[in-house]
């Protein structure tokens, strides 16, 4: 049934490109700035990862954010997250933290290793703006809680969302959200077809950090360190070499305007003007 269903295909390819961050930390910025309309609701990935202390041990003083959610996912290392309120929440290897900055929130991110390899994701998600001022809210979740599921070899882990794969549902550890993100993991031990149906009009990213993988009906392997954005209509069809790794990520998109300046995300310049004066006066938060 599925081969005979409109495939989604890739309508734009992105190289992940070195950058640093914080306080000298090298990552890759997958996607982010520029025409962000074409990622609703996603702002910005980054992939941050090294076994060199040195790329990393600087890690993010405090620093503020407002008006979106910030998504934590670690696959090695350890981080520790504080903020302003006095939370604090460590992330091990398979944890996540996603945060809703909303009206302000200052917090760090700081490597709580000397040495070692570390390794994770940081996934921005906008808010629609009756939500942007709502007050900052946190979801640590503990990787041994975030589902995961074997399809014939084809292994997910399930951060968010609902989505069906090979006529399996998947359902993972956060739901219920305005832009019903999903933000999946997913892993094929073997040469593998996978089937996704994404609901119509949805944003599909997919992101290869392992291995190569091909969409649709094109014969283009998509390889460690691209991003693929697809179309917005039809089934998603992955044909992956064993070995391969991605993050799929689909949402709906918001519609609203993107105003950005760094940390701080709103719908217009005049609330991005608002925001930094908040900021610089002490009342953000």
């Amino acid at each position: 049934m599925n081969e005979q269903r409109h495939r989604r295909e890739i309508e734009e390819v992105l190289i992940a490109q070195a950058t640093s961050d914080g306080d000298g930390v090298q990552l890759k910025r997958v996607f982010g700035g520029g025409d962000l309309a074409r990622f609703d609701p996603f702002l910005m990935l980054d992939e941050f990862g090294s076994d060199k202390a040195a790329d990393y041990i600087g890690g993010f003083p405090p620093h503020p954010h407002r008006g979106f959610e910030t998504v934590t996912y670690m696959l090695a290392g350890q981080m520790e997250h504080r903020d302003h309120m006095g939370n604090i929440g460590r992330l091990g290897p398979g944890d996540v933290q996603w945060m809703r900055a909303g009206s302000g929130v200052i917090h760090s991110e700081m490597p709580k290793q000397e040495e070692g390899k570390m390794h994770g994701f940081q996934l921005w998600v906008n808010l629609p703006a009756a939500e942007k001022m709502k007050p900052a809210t946190y979801n640590d979740i503990d990787a041994a809680s975030i589902p995961a599921y074997d399809l014939d070899g084809v292994k997910i882990k399930a951060i968010a969302g609902e989505l069906v794969v090979n006529e399996a549902r998947i359902t993972g550890s956060v739901t219920g959200l305005s832009t019903d993100p999903a933000y999946l993991d997913i892993g094929f031990s073997a040469f593998s077809q996978v089937d996704v149906d994404v609901p119509a009009g949805y944003t599909a990213l997919v992101y290869v950090y392992t291995g190569s993988v091909v969409i649709g009906d094109s014969e283009y392997q998509l390889t460690e360190g691209r991003i693929a954005r697809l179309s917005r209509e039809g089934l998603l069809h992955l044909n992956a070499v064993s070995g391969t790794k991605l993050l799929l990520i689909t949402g709906k998109p918001i519609g609203e305007p993107i105003a950005q300046r760094g940390p701080f995300v709103m719908n217009t310049m005049d609330e991005i003007h608002q925001a930094i004066r908040d900021y610089s006066e002490g009342t953000l938060v």
